[in-house]
Parts: structure tokens; C-alpha cells; sequence
């Protein structure tokens, strides 16, 4: 087949927009021969429960799916009743960008709070947790947490554990959306424990797509006690992936041995350098801490409008004018240094 597009372009606008990584291509690849039993009842999903809890503890579980939604409605519908709701980051991806899913598909109600950078403590979880017991009011039940964040910071251990410990304490669970889990803990230098299942975590959506899989995202129960009903929810919600040994090859590849971490260093490494690269030239303001693989910057907006004509990305935040800049595992030091040099051009054009 010829391909219908340049295979050797790069762009900043998701790491969504990735390609496979050759060795999940060969783990899906060695899965493909002969016929497995279908709907998860296949050796390579039965060895990836054991996959999972090499990283997270003996008492975790893991449930495939297709996509990031639906991993964060299938655990949360999994830990509410139709009557309690979420306490959640205004930013966050659930609030923000998944088409209403979390209400619209699993009946969740959603009580989110501003932050100044993504991300929720104690204090600011106590503005929505109240109303305990009045029946005008839906019933705070989750927290849920992004790491690292729709605006790229990220949580400590410490952190995690001081919001898990206060949640817990006012009767509450604690969801944490890792699609940029390993982000998080490459930049932190820490195990994925330490931020999880360590701190007090109940339940996981684990993230593979941003981080070099094909396809498949999952849902990890941390605490037996937190979640019920997912293997009939995730059915319900249409995740449960006939061919689902595909699925776990490709979790197993990117677990078992480092390639999780060394996807998420280079992806991270590469989101200081643009950082780094872009900071010095003049006009151009990176307007956030760069602390996984994300940068948040403001420009003039026709440079923005020029710019994105060279290579795509996305505006962030129209009022400011401010833009994301997203690296990806394949993102390289020649992809930088030259989308670094055609905003140096594009912001020489607009002062000339």
C-alpha cells in the first residue's frame, strides 16, 4: 500500500497523533497466529493480570478497553450510585473534552472547581465536598485526578497521598485518569505505585495510546472495595473487545519491560527542550511549568494562525492566545529544533 501521508512529518498538537512503536507493532504481530479464545478469556489477557500487578500490587485488577473515555466512565459509573457524583479539576478531561460522556452516557453528575494548575488538594475538594445527606443535592462520592494534568503539571507521591488520606477520611474514593501516567512518573523519577496504588488510589485509567500503543486503554481497580459491576459495565458501555488479545499484547510489550519508561523520558525530554528552545525567543512567553511533555505558550495569534499552517497544533486558550505544544515518544531533537526555528521565523515576520 502507499502511504496517504508523510511519513517522516511530525507535528505538536497530541501525542494521540503518534504512530505504533515498532515493538508494540511486534507484540500484536506475535499474538496474530492461530485463533485464542475471544471477549478476554485468552492467555495473553489472563498473563497481563499478572502484568498489572508487578506495578501496581498483588491486589490489582486491569480491564481493557478501546479508549481513554471510556476507561474514566467505566470506572466511574463503577464506583457511584445513580444518586452521587464526582468531584473533579475544572480543566479536567472529563469536565472538558469528552463530549459530555461521563453525564451523558454514564449518568454522572459532575461538580467541578477552578484551580490555578489543574490540579485539586484538600482545600480546594472541600468547596464541593458538602451537602452530605440533603436530597436536593447529588451525593459527593469520587475524586478524580489527572497525572500529569490537562495543563502538564504534575502530582507528587506526597502529594497524592495528603488528597487520597483527606478524601478517604470525609468517605470518599479517589480516581486518578492516567493517560499520561507514565509521564508523570518518568518526570518524577518514581515507580507508578508511588503516585497510585502507594498513595491511596482506588481506582486507575491507565493510558496507552499517548505513550505508544496501537489502540487500548484500561481500567485498574486498585482497591477491591471501591468498584463494582465492571466486567458487566464495561459490556453495557460497549468496551468489551472481542479480539481482546490484541489489547493485552500490547500492554504486556509496554510493561513488562521499560519501554513505558523510555517512551515517557524521551517524550518528557523532548517537551524541555522545545521549552528551552522557544523561551529565548523574544515575544514568545511559555506561560506554564513544563514538568512532563507539555507546553503551554502565548503568541501574537497571526503568528498562531501562520504557524499552524506549518504545523498543526492546537490553541488552548483563544482569550489568551494561548497554545499547547504536545511531544510524543517518537518526537525527536531534529523535530524540535526545527518547529523551534519556524516559530523564530514566524515571530521575525510579525515584528519586521
Amino acid at each position: 500500500m502507499i502511504p496517504r501521508h508523510d511519513p517522516q512529518l511530525k507535528t505538536f498538537a497530541s501525542d494521540n497523533y503518534a504512530g505504533v512503536h515498532p515493538e508494540i507493532l511486534q507484540a500484536i504481530a506475535t499474538a496474530n497466529g492461530g485463533h485464542q479464545t475471544a471477549y478476554g478469556d485468552d492467555v495473553y489477557t489472563e498473563a497481563l493480570q499478572e502484568v498489572f500487578q508487578r506495578h501496581f500490587g498483588e491486589q490489582a485488577r486491569a480491564w481493557p478497553v478501546f479508549n481513554g473515555t471510556a476507561a474514566n466512565v467505566v470506572s466511574l459509573r463503577a464506583m457511584t450510585a445513580q444518586w452521587e457524583a464526582v468531584i473533579c479539576a475544572e480543566s479536567a478531561h472529563i469536565n472538558t473534552d469528552e463530549g459530555g460522556a461521563p453525564e451523558v452516557v454514564g449518568g454522572i453528575k459532575l461538580l467541578s472547581v477552578p484551580t490555578p494548575d489543574g490540579k485539586l488538594t484538600p482545600e480546594l475538594i472541600d468547596r464541593q465536598a458538602w451537602g452530605f445527606g440533603d436530597v436536593h443535592r447529588a451525593q459527593p462520592r469520587v475524586v478524580s485526578i489527572s497525572n500529569s494534568t490537562e495543563l502538564g503539571t504534575v502530582y507528587t507521591p506526597d502529594e497524592i497521598a495528603a488528597l487520597c488520606a483527606h478524601a478517604h477520611e470525609r468517605g470518599l474514593l479517589v480516581h486518578l485518569d492516567g493517560s499520561r501516567l507514565t509521564n508523570a512518573a518518568a518526570a518524577l523519577d518514581v515507580p507508578m505505585r508511588a503516585l497510585t496504588t502507594d498513595a491511596g488510589v482506588d481506582v486507575l485509567s491507565f493510558g496507552g495510546t499517548k505513550i505508544g500503543l496501537l489502540y487500548g486503554e484500561a481500567v485498574v481497580v486498585l482497591n477491591p472495595d471501591a468498584a463494582r459491576g465492571i466486567d458487566y459495565l464495561r459490556k453495557t458501555f460497549m468496551q468489551l473487545s472481542s479480539k481482546m488479545r490484541f489489547v493485552s499484547a500490547q500492554f504486556e510489550a509496554l510493561l513488562s519491560g521499560d519501554l513505558w519508561l523510555r517512551n515517557a523520558r524521551r517524550a518528557n525530554a523532548m517537551g524541555r527542550r522545545l521549552a528551552e528552545a522557544v523561551g529565548d525567543i523574544p515575544g514568545v512567553e511559555v506561560t506554564r511549568p513544563v514538568e512532563a511533555n507539555a507546553v503551554f505558550a502565548v503568541l501574537p495569534p497571526d503568528v498562531i494562525g501562520r504557524l499552524q499552517k506549518r504545523m498543526r497544533f492546537y490553541t488552548w486558550d483563544e482569550a489568551r492566545n494561548e497554545v499547547r505544544w504536545m511531544c510524543a515518544f517518537d518526537t525527536t531533537e531534529a523535530d524540535v529544533d526545527a518547529f523551534a526555528e519556524a516559530v523564530a521565523e514566524e515571530m521575525g515576520s510579525a515584528r519586521s
